[in-house]
């Protein structure tokens, strides 16, 4: 396989899986070249040692004839369950609203298959569905339902079934995306606003946050929520100034195997000059604080 740095791959959405069972980090992310046109690729994965040289790509799903959709195919997000693998990832086919669906694998470089074709309601326009992992072990889904629908991006959180198949209940309003101060509106009327990337990170003061993504003043910006209950159901309340507003976001949070923690992002969000990025992140008195960018 090549090696690659950061600067090397075009992909948007990254996501990084840290397996100390493997000593290895996984990269996964939307394939950028054909992100917005043409029929989907798949999804590939790289992996590393060391989070600068990496291995790939390793192509981990490819969709069969027989798939059912075959565009769009956006921010996957792997993780290890009950000893598998499960990809949460975006899908959309012509005069099909796009959901949140899971594929899953034996091993983390695949190959994946398809687990659940949506998590999300019928007829609801959504992407970027996140899984979290609540105090009690039961599993919930954070996902966003699209400007393309409602004009002004919604959150969601809905509990799902123990094997990652299924819902239960209904999905619940966490907020929308005006609620943040630091927003900016699109179109004629400014009413379009976006919802993207929903991460959810317990802090060591023991409070839930989300990081997410929108439009800023500087273009594409990832600001935090807070959950007033602690719980991913909310109330959420949305901090005055963004985590990062220089046109990156869709991001997650994870920790090496030395323990520190980092960021990763894709920036700029101009097509098609997105890379991944990975920035040191420091928590101290109940915030985070970029240190300074690898790239």
């Amino acid at each position: 396989m090549k090696v690659h740095r950061l600067e090397d791959i075009h992909f948007r959405d990254p996501y990084i899986l840290a397996l100390p069972s493997r000593k290895k980090y996984y990269l996964y992310g939307s394939i950028g070249q054909n992100v917005w046109n043409g029929p989907a690729i798949g999804f590939d994965v790289y992996e590393s040692d060391d989070l600068e040289a990496w291995h790939g790509p390793i192509p981990c799903f490819r969709p069969p004839a027989d798939f059912w959709s075959d565009h769009h195919y956006w921010a996957p997000e792997v993780y290890e369950w009950e000893g598998r693998y499960y990809m949460f990832a975006s899908f959309k086919a012509d005069g099909v609203p796009r959901v949140t669906g899971v594929l899953v694998a034996d091993q983390p470089e695949g190959p994946f298959d398809l687990w659940s074709r949506s998590l999300t309601p019928p007829g609801w326009e959504c992407l970027d569905g996140t899984l979290y992992v609540d105090d009690h072990g039961d599993p919930w889904m954070i996902f966003c339902k699209e400007w393309v629908q409602v004009e002004d991006g919604e959150m969601y959180a809905v509990r799902l079934t123990p094997d990652l198949k299924g819902t239960i209940g209904e999905p619940m309003l966490l907020f929308r995306a005006s609620e943040a101060t630091w927003s900016v509106g699109s179109g004629e009327q400014h009413s379009r606003y976006v919802t993207d990337g929903p991460f959810l990170y317990r802090m060591q003061n023991n409070e839930l946050i989300m990081m997410w993504s929108t439009t800023g003043q500087d273009g594409y910006t990832l600001g935090l929520a807070r959950s007033v209950s602690g719980k991913p159901q909310g109330p959420w309340k949305q901090d005055d100034s963004p985590l990062f507003s220089e046109n990156g976001g869709h991001g997650m949070l994870f920790r090496t195997f030395e323990g520190r923690l980092f960021l990763t992002i894709h920036t700029p969000n101009d097509h098609p000059n997105e890379r991944p990025v990975i920035i040191p992140i420091q928590e101290k008195d109940g915030q985070l604080m970029l240190v300074e960018a690898s790239k």
